[in-house]
């Protein structure tokens, strides 16, 4: 995996999780990315899952839900025992994560955030989620994804 390492995939080698890596060509402003990221991977969209940075009650917090739907932020709220979450602005996702939009991992953030992983990820053998750079994806079990970030599960997509 030389030349591919990230703040993530530093972690999971770290902790001896198994994963993969998958390289992808799709331009990160295209519309509907996230569904050009799975037909680029050659798998079912509803395996291949967003990370987004939002703001529940004032602090952020990190969503991880498939890229065929939305995030229900009033779920999200829920989720967390807030009241009220919106996205939060790019530089602050960007600046308390370490990564830039389009390539930002749930796994390896500089500061680590609460975090809810969509529960649908619960129904597949493995996910996909970003590898921590645009181009770049990483493969491992859900269960191995809501262990590493401490994550709760709820149903937060919407869509």
């Amino acid at each position: 995996m030389a030349g591919q390492a990230t703040a993530a995939t530093a972690l999971l080698t770290r902790r001896g999780i198994a994963y993969s890596t998958h390289p992808y060509d799709v331009a990160p402003d295209a519309p509907n990315y996230g569904a050009l990221v799975a037909a680029a991977l050659g798998v079912p969209p509803e395996r291949v899952f967003k990370t987004l940075v939002a703001e529940v009650d004032g602090a952020l917090a990190v969503a991880v839900v498939p890229v065929t739907g939305e995030l229900n932020l009033k779920a999200l709220a829920t989720a967390l025992g807030g009241k009220r979450a919106a996205l939060a602005d790019r530089a602050a996702a960007e600046r308390s994560t370490g990564y830039v939009r389009g390539g930002i991992s749930p796994l390896g953030q500089r500061r680590r955030l609460p975090t809810v992983v969509d529960v649908s990820a619960l129904d597949h053998d493995t996910v996909y989620v970003s590898a921590g750079r645009r181009g770049l994806q990483l493969q491992l079990a859900p269960a191995d994804l809501v262990a590493l970030t401490d994550a709760g599960t709820a149903r937060i997509a919407a869509g």
